[in-house]
């Protein structure tokens, strides 16, 4: 699909997602399709990435300890961090993601073919209020996934940990 076909289709893109039977089935589809083409491509691709920019975040599972990779939206910042948003499809509970980066905030990122390791932060208070817009712009489904879930969205910055620079990532889990 061409860039320009993208762009046009969009806003209907964004219409469906945010549709009862997209909700209901979005989760179960997109993100089994979205770890299949990250496979097939080698990590420098994921289905949604056509739509809203999308990295695949591995995190540690808080009650397994195994890793756990996720496809998310994303919105990448200047500095190389990436802010994500725990929406859930507008499900009522926060993602089991959400809570592994909580429990344990190192993490790794999969983003267009680069393996960055970095660290999750809650955004809370004016951190949040200030990157909500820019992400309600890149994204205004979360509008609605908002009003649906009847919670307040967590939003997380992932900033490269200058730590682990050069580590790679947590593995991702096998097919």
């Amino acid at each position: 699909m061409s860039p320009h076909l993208v762009e046009r289709l969009k806003p209907f893109f964004q219409w469906l997602a945010t549709t009862d039977a997209f909700m209901k089935a979005g989760p179960m589809i997109v993100p089994r399709l979205d770890r299949a083409v990250h496979r097939l491509t080698g990590g420098r691709r994921v289905m949604s990435d056509r739509m809203v920019p999308t990295l695949l975040l591995t995190t540690t599972g808080s009650r397994s300890g195994e890793p756990r990779s996720t496809p998310l939206a994303c919105l990448p910042e200047e500095d190389g961090s990436f802010l994500v948003v725990g929406s859930n499809f507008g499900r009522e509970r926060h993602p089991a993601w959400s809570g592994n980066l909580l429990k344990t905030p190192q993490a790794g990122v999969s983003f267009r073919g680069r393996e960055i390791p970095v660290i999750g932060r809650l955004l809370e208070g004016d951190d949040r209020t200030e990157v909500w817009p820019r992400l309600l712009r890149m994204w205004p489904v979360y509008d609605r996934y908002t009003e649906k879930s009847g919670r307040e969205l967590r939003i997380f910055r992932l900033s490269p940990d200058r730590d682990r620079g050069d580590a790679a990532p947590p593995p991702s889990p096998g097919p």
